[in-house]
């Protein structure tokens, strides 16, 4: 197994004479399926991430995989064709990540009946040869069976539907891995600080510092790709002061609940809440994560929080489905994502009705600027940014290959009830740590071992206790107390695998607790 060692992905900076074909801001899901659209086909290729790969919108998805029935509602049919059949080639290339799942629509009313059955038939039919299943009718008595906790009154049955559900940061790790293997380039905690410009305005590089030692670096680059999601805008004004806004922002919420208000194995799909969404509640990791909430913010931050109203409208929306109704006390976690959706030209669109597709824009600098978008289309995304480098600069177009590119980690035999499925290939690796270990589980609840904190350090490049906690492990957004709980020893451990001293080991552990304090609901 070949290390992902920080250090090495650096000192490939420190070469000021070299010049990289395209270089990559941001390290979410959109920058790296650019980055490695584009080290695939043999471009010279560097990613930088000013925190940890998938910090911000990328690690806090409803953890689906989807063509978007909703979007189907509101017309956008080409959309709904694009994500269903990326959806299709995500389950092929990363099937340790990818699974199928049912969902169930609870049906009250014949006109429901007649317009889901019909809806979602063409669901299918859109996704062709890609579809992961038929949808069919189910019986009142089967929906009742199927969601324990259902509102009975008025319930005329159901309608099961396939999509895909998925680990959001598991598989954002799993492309750093892809892409520093196919001999790209990526590193966390690389902030880039300015715009490099020849003397007629071309951008020709960016100016980058290390956030762990402050060293800076001048990089040189062919392309300069901007691929920051809610931050676009400050990349943007990097380049042009007078740039105006090209994004608006969306913050959806989650809470995770026990699997014990929702012992099913089907989703829920609630199509029309008060507010008009969508809200599905999902299996995950043998928990249960309801939301979500779209509720446009003026500011963008790497930790967004949950809005007390958001809170209550889950909990108030979910207790008429679920088994038993929820109460504050049992959410596991809160967890707030802000979804980057390309400004409306005119009008005031209410966020829930702009479309979720991408668009490309380029500067007068040469600044290619990708907006919009979600984690089901990462791929098409990386695939339409080379192109439109390829094709603004002139390149001989090189053919895309990721259609059918495997991932790091990809396994077909895929256990789902093994709490180490995640690591998919790597799997028996982090067990063969574990057996040499005399050391019991950190936590037997979110089944997470010390070995694994090796593992990350080694292999994933986390490099502070909340990359372990949060994206490696999801046990931040799992149970929040019960990471904050196993956070001391988790600081001493990795301590020990990076080198750090006591004061290390203090400050990440105050920064941890002050952050999951953050993902508690505390008493209204």
């Amino acid at each position: 197994m070949n290390k992902l060692d920080r250090q090495q992905q650096l000192e490939r900076l420190s070469n000021s004479a070299a010049e990289w074909d395209i270089i990559v801001i941001g390290g979410g899901a959109t920058g790296l399926g650019i980055a490695l659209d584009a080290v695939c086909r043999g471009y010279q290729t560097l990613l930088l991430e000013q925190a940890d790969f998938a910090k911000g919108t990328s690690s806090r998805s409803t953890k689906l995989v989807h063509g978007g029935v909703r979007y189907l509602a509101q017309g956008d049919v080409q959309l709904v064709r694009e994500a269903s059949v990326e959806r299709g080639l995500l389950r092929k290339n990363a099937p340790h990540l990818v699974r199928n799942q049912t969902f169930i629509i609870p049906i009250y009313s014949y006109w429901d009946k007649l317009k889901y059955t019909i809806g979602l038939k063409f669901y299918d039919w859109i996704a062709g040869k890609l579809s992961l299943g038929s949808s069919v009718p189910v019986s009142r008595k089967k929906t009742m069976e199927a969601l324990p906790g259902i509102k009975t009154d008025g319930l005329l049955g159901g309608v099961l539907y396939h999509d895909g559900q998925f680990d959001d940061s598991r598989l954002a790790i799993n492309l750093v891995q892809s892409i520093v293997e196919k001999g790209g380039c990526a590193i966390n905690y690389t902030k880039v600080t300015g715009l490099l410009k020849t003397s007629t305005g071309q951008l020709c590089g960016v100016t980058v510092v290390d956030e762990e030692s402050g060293k800076a670096y001048e990089v040189k680059g062919k392309a300069v790709v901007n691929a920051t999601g809610v931050f676009v805008d400050d990349i943007l004004h990097m380049d042009n002061q007078k740039a105006p806004k090209s994004i608006c922002v969306s913050q959806g919420v989650h809470l995770v609940l026990d699997k014990s208000f929702y012992p099913s194995d089907h989703a829920l799909m609630i199509p029309e809440t008060s507010d008009g969404r969508v809200l599905f509640a999902v299996p995950w990791h043998d928990k249960v994560v309801v939301g979500t909430t779209d509720t446009p913010v003026e500011e963008a931050s790497l930790e967004p929080t949950a809005l007390e109203k958001e809170i209550r409208f889950i909990l108030d929306t979910a207790a008429a489905y679920l088994s038993k109704r929820p109460s504050r006390e049992d959410v596991l976690s809160v967890f707030a994502g802000l979804r980057p959706l390309a400004a409306p030209k005119q009008g005031d669109r209410k966020t829930k009705e702009i479309s979720r597709s991408h668009k490309i824009i380029l500067s007068p600098s040469n600044l290619f600027t990708i907006l919009g978008g979600k984690w089901t289309t990462f791929r098409k995304m990386g695939e339409d940014m080379v192109n439109m480098i390829e094709q603004k600069l002139r390149w001989t177009h090189r053919k895309p290959v990721t259609a059918n590119l495997h991932i790091h980690g990809y396994s077909e035999l895929v256990n789902w009830s093994d709490p180490l499925h995640y690591y998919g290939s790597d799997a028996p690796f982090v067990r063969q740590q574990m057996n040499g270990s005399s050391q019991v589980w950190l936590s037997e609840r979110l089944h997470i071992h010390k070995a694994q904190i090796k593992w990350a350090v080694e292999h994933e490049m986390a490099r502070k206790v909340e990359d372990f906690l949060s994206r490696r492990t999801r046990a931040l957004l799992l149970d929040a107390r019960e990471s904050a709980r196993i956070c001391p020893e988790v600081a001493r451990l990795m301590a020990q695998e990076l080198g750090k001293d006591e004061q290390w080991v203090q400050q990440e552990i105050a920064e941890y607790t002050q952050l999951a304090n953050r993902y508690i609901l505390q008493e209204a």
